[in-house]
Formats: C-alpha cells, sequence, structure tokens
C-alpha cells in the first residue's frame, strides 16, 4: 500500500531509478488496485514489486528490472543458482535430444531452469523439470489469468509447472493478452533472472537471440550448443558461437565457467563476517536493494569519506557491486 501511495520523490528516496520511478507512476494512474487485485485473487495471481525483498535479487541487479511482477507459485523458490534454457520454436531431434540431457544434468545438481514457455526449445526444457519432479521458472509475455496463457496447448504445462512448486512470472497485469510486441521484452527478464543463458537451436533470426542479446548487456554469460552447419535450426547457435558465446557440449562446461559449483558449497558453509561495524552496516543497508550513495549516507549516519572507503573495500572483497550512477547492492555470493 505505501508502494502505491508514493509520489515520484519518495519512490527515488527509495532508490528507484528515475526512468523506473516515473513508468510507475504515470501507469499507475490508469489502473483500480482493487478491482484488480479481486480479479488477480480469483486466478491466484499475486503480486511482488521491485522495492519487495521478496523481488528476485539477479533480476534487481539489471539496468532495466520490471517495476512490479505478476506471479503464480511461490517467489521464495527462485534460487540464486538459475541457468536459462532457450531455442527455436521449430526444432530437430537433435535438439530435443541435447535440451533433455543438458537440462537433466543441470537439474541433478539443483539448477533452478528458467525458459519462456514457448513451443520448441522452452516447452522441452519445461517438460523434462516437471518429469523429474523439480521446479522451472516460466516467464510469460501475457497476463496470468488463465484465458491469456499463451499457447494455449501448453495451459496443462503451467498447471504442472505449478504443481511442482515452479513458478508463472509476468510483468504484464491480468487480461494482457499475448501480444507479439510483448514478448521480446519479457526475454529480458528471462535472462535477468539468471546466471546465463543456454541457447540451444536457433535460426538466423530467432527469438532465442534476442534472449542472448539481454543477457550480454546484462554482463551475464551467453552459452551456446553447437548444431549442424547445414541445418537452418543451427545458423543462429553456431553464429553466437563465433561472436564469442561460450561453446557447451555438456552441464559441467556450464559449471566450470559460472563456478557454480563452488557457489553452492559457499552457501551451504557461509556466512559473511564483516571485518568492521561500519562494513556490517552497509550491508545491512543494501540486503535488500540498491541505494544511491546518499542514501546509504543517510542511512548509516556515517560521514561520506567513510561511506565511500568502507564501499570500496567491500567491493574489493566482492560483497558489494556498484551498478554505475552511485547506486550499489550487496553482491550475489
Amino acid at each position: 500500500k505505501q508502494i502505491w501511495q508514493a509520489n515520484l520523490a519518495e519512490l527515488l528516496r527509495a532508490g528507484l531509478t528515475e526512468k523506473l520511478a516515473t513508468e510507475f507512476v504515470f501507469k499507475k494512474k490508469n489502473i483500480d488496485p482493487d478491482h484488480e487485485l479481486e480479479k488477480m485473487h480469483k486466478e491466484n495471481i499475486q503480486v511482488v514489486s521491485f522495492l519487495d525483498k521478496k523481488y528476485p535479487r539477479l533480476l534487481k541487479e539489471t539496468h532495466n528490472p520490471p517495476y512490479v511482477l505478476f506471479y503464480k507459485g511461490n517467489i521464495e523458490n527462485i534460487t540464486e543458482e538459475t541457468i536459462a534454457i532457450v531455442g527455436s520454436r521449430k526444432f530437430t531431434q537433435y535438439g530435443k535430444q541435447v535440451t533433455e540431457r543438458i537440462v537433466e544434468e543441470l537439474i541433478a545438481q539443483n539448477i533452478l531452469i528458467v525458459s519462456g514457455m514457448a513451443l520448441g526449445i522452452d516447452s522441452i526444457a519445461h517438460i523434462t523439470t516437471v518429469k523429474n519432479k523439480k521446479r522451472t521458472v516460466a516467464v510469460l509475455g501475457s497476463g496470468l489469468d488463465q484465458q491469456n496463457i499463451y499457447p494455449s496447448s501448453n495451459r496443462g504445462l503451467a498447471e504442472e509447472i505449478i504443481a511442482n512448486q515452479g513458478l508463472l512470472i509476468s510483468e504484464y497485469p491480468i487480461g494482457t493478452l499475448p501480444l507479439k510486441h510483448n514478448f521480446p521484452m519479457r526475454n529480458r527478464i528471462i535472462s535477468g533472472l539468471s546466471l546465463g543463458t543456454v541457447v540451444i537451436e536457433a535460426g538466423e533470426s530467432s527469438g532465442a537471440l534476442i534472449t542472448s542479446k539481454f543477457a550480454l548487456e546484462q554482463n551475464r554469460e551467453v552459452f551456446a550448443i553447437p548444431g549442424n552447419i547445414n541445418q537452418p535450426m543451427s545458423v543462429g547457435t553456431n553464429n553466437l558461437i563465433k561472436q564469442g558465446a561460450k561453446l557447451v557440449h555438456n552441464a559441467n562446461d556450464i559449471f566450470e565457467e559460472l563456478n557454480i559449483k563452488q557457489i553452492q558449497e559457499f552457501h551451504k558453509a557461509q556466512s559473511i563476517n564483516p571485518d568492521s561495524k561500519e562494513e556490517a552496516e552497509l550491508l545491512k543497508i543494501l540486503a535488500n536493494e540498491s541505494q544511491h550513495i546518499n542514501n546509504i549516507v543517510k542511512l548509516s549516519n556515517f560521514p561520506i569519506t567513510q561511506v565511500n572507503s568502507t564501499l570500496v573495500l567491500l567491493e574489493m572483497k566482492g560483497l558489494v557491486k556498484n551498478l554505475g550512477g552511485n547506486m550499489y547492492i550487496k553482491s550475489m555470493q
């Protein structure tokens, strides 16, 4: 309620970028929140804002995250060991087999699979995960109400994803049609939720290449499966490899590049121990959302010189990430 009632100045003070805050203030003018909440309740749709502690951390670290996410399922089931699997709607038997194998290898190590629930490679990734009783996240380009889930042939799959403790996510409110122009923008959420994006079969103009482009812009890794040079469905992936994407034969190639196993071991053991009360206070301030340095000074009551020097030390230790524009956030460990 406080977020909804906040004005532009209050949103900026809370840490939103000017673009994000302005967009939020503009769009909410045309929304009746009580009516929308009633419709969402009937469809078991929930909402989380950028300022909420439950907002996915990896997505929050990108430069253009949605200011709200609508979801079905438990959003707190999103882990930070997350890989996106994307590819063409049209696929070969080779593409199907590779997708199933890579996904099975990833989920065996408790990696959370993210995709777009489109026909083709996306659906195969979700289906393989569900068959193995593992969680998966589907990011849609429409509202999450049953009648707008697209493609309609995947409505049963959507229910299976939820039944397996997975998640449906969209930045589009209930009632939004699956319009063509929605899908390229939803791809930034797929890549933004993930440590890396794996492209499995993509033609020269496949939408999966848009996801890989967003991943690069978000400073995330792009992986590609090599394919037959005579196969149109491999033109996009082979071009990605030529352009510098990491060639993948199996999941170990992904683990090694991202140090995922080390991250998992760290999470099992870990507890970050700051070396001073100043470091502890700044980590606390930056734990759940990005903050401008001026806000950090205000919240900590430390002199700006002390805040600057402490942030530098925390960056050197890899505990804090500089997002640019004097915005900081606690790093994903």
